[in-house]
């Protein structure tokens, strides 16, 4: 019995050759890293006209939107819980909630308990007002794009997802052995 099938064997989503660049093609179905590239092909699509009518708009900054959007998920976390789940440094994260208190959008930091630097971020109605506002045009766009998609598939592919981000300790933030070992290209001419 054969192996199972996979999007590129039955064609899900190809068009022919005249329609479809050869780059896409390449990155699609030749690529030595599948995954991330449509992750981070996806990410592209979806951030850019998003972050960009958020600066445009609102006049915030993506680090600044993030940081709010997340205290929308989760009010009372700190800045450092923010840069954890956004991939934002802490110093990046730091000046945009500086500008989101001046704003009004965040309400002036609580000392956490114990007297520890962990401070406690709440949203202002300022802020949760933005939030409330711009939130629709997120989903929208993610409905948009997940409308190719089942309900079933939509659930599977969460779930994966899901995994894979619970999973991301285990491997993010240090490069593989592999690329330690590796000479640079300009040292090698140098080395004969």
């Amino acid at each position: 019995m054969a192996g199972p099938q996979t999007a590129h064997d039955q064609n899900f989503g190809k068009h022919d050759a005249e329609n479809t660049p050869d780059m896409l093609e390449a990155k699609l179905w030749d690529n030595p890293c599948p995954f991330t590239f449509r992750l981070n092909y996806l990410a592209l699509l979806y951030n850019t006209p998003l972050y960009t009518w958020i600066q445009d708009t609102y006049g915030l900054k993506r680090p600044e939107y993030v940081a709010l959007y997340s205290l929308a998920l989760a009010d009372g976390s700190s800045a450092r819980d923010i840069s954890e789940t956004s991939g934002f440094p802490k110093n990046t994260l730091s000046r945009a909630i500086k500008r989101l208190e001046l704003m009004g959008m965040i309400e002036e930091r609580e000392k956490a308990p114990g007297g520890r630097r962990k401070q406690a971020l709440h949203l202002s109605a300022k802020g949760r007002a933005l939030y409330d506002e711009t939130r629709p045009a997120f989903q929208a766009l993610e409905e948009r794009m997940l409308t190719t998609l089942t309900q079933g598939e939509r659930q599977i592919l969460f779930e994966l997802m899901s995994k894979v981000v619970v999973g991301a300790p285990e491997w993010a933030g240090e490069l593989p052995a592999e690329t330690r070992l590796a000479t640079p290209k300009s040292q090698i001419g140098e080395s004969q």
